[in-house]
């Protein structure tokens, strides 16, 4: 049973639950382009800390590749699933890694030459696809994802709309399935999952921890979600961690407005 029946407000000491973290506009600003992320020094300290306090039961659950969030983290937490869940490595250090689809190469390629003709658009090539980022480029919005449309048809990859990217990936598996990975084994299972995320990719995470009686985050401006409490921004995730390893317990004050929720 969820921990939210009648509850507008949440107050759980660390000791009962387990955390999951995305990282791009949660833990860190979003920036220009991915490789414009540079490590956090307290950041990473405090989530060495809270790990720590919650006996290892801390997980970071990204859309990066796992090597590239063990640079942004200096490998300070040691659960993370990264390519939206298709890499995975656990608390035993394990490494599980999905088989890369055929249609990757033909992808980068087409994503690369769509980047060489779009000026200000980026392609950030990953271990499982290819993501094109158009940040720096909103007015070419539509174009960008009608190019990911039609290329996602052709590779008979799978298209992961997010905050100004597409992104073309490997099918089989996503954030909410990382969740659930996870919950599934120690030093997580038993313990009630609290997910903070900002992305549309998150969605999936914040109804994999509601699905299992838990509880999803949202990070930033309201949307239609999953998610049950709000974060304003990325300022407010930190400071949020802080008073968490501080109290030894999470409170969330601000809820999702019903109108809003998917739930």
């Amino acid at each position: 049973m969820s921990v939210l029946i009648n509850n507008p407000s949440v107050d759980l000491p660390l000791s009962g639950m387990s955390l999951f973290l995305d990282l791009d506009g949660t833990l860190a600003p979003i920036a220009a382009t991915p490789d414009a992320v540079a490590p956090d020094v307290e950041l990473n300290t405090r989530l060495r800390d809270l790990t720590e306090a919650l006996d290892g039961r801390l997980a970071v659950i990204s859309g990066r590749p796992i090597r590239d969030v063990d640079r942004i983290l200096e490998g300070r937490v040691v659960a993370v699933a990264g390519s939206h869940g298709l890499q995975r490595r656990d608390a035993e250090l394990d490494m599980l890694v999905a088989p890369t689809h055929v249609g990757r190469d033909q992808a980068i390629r087409e994503v690369q030459r769509f980047v060489a003709r779009v000026a200000g658009t980026v392609a950030e090539i990953k271990p499982h696809g290819v993501a094109l980022h158009y940040r720096n480029r909103p007015d070419c919005a539509q174009e960008a994802e009608t190019f990911a449309i039609e290329l996602a048809r052709r590779t008979a990859l799978k298209l992961q709309p997010g905050s100004m990217v597409c992104e073309l990936l490997t099918p089989g598996a996503d954030k909410g399935a990382a969740v659930r990975a996870f919950m599934a084994e120690p030093p997580f299972a038993g313990t009630l999952a609290v997910y903070v995320g900002d992305d549309l990719t998150d969605e999936d995470g914040f109804a994999a921890a509601h699905a299992l009686g838990g509880i999803g985050v949202l990070v930033g401006p309201l949307r239609p979600t999953a998610a049950h409490f709000r974060l304003p921004d990325v300022v407010a995730v930190q400071n949020w961690l802080a008073a968490s390893l501080r109290l030894g317990r999470v409170r969330l004050e601000v809820p999702i407005e019903s109108s809003y929720r998917r739930f």
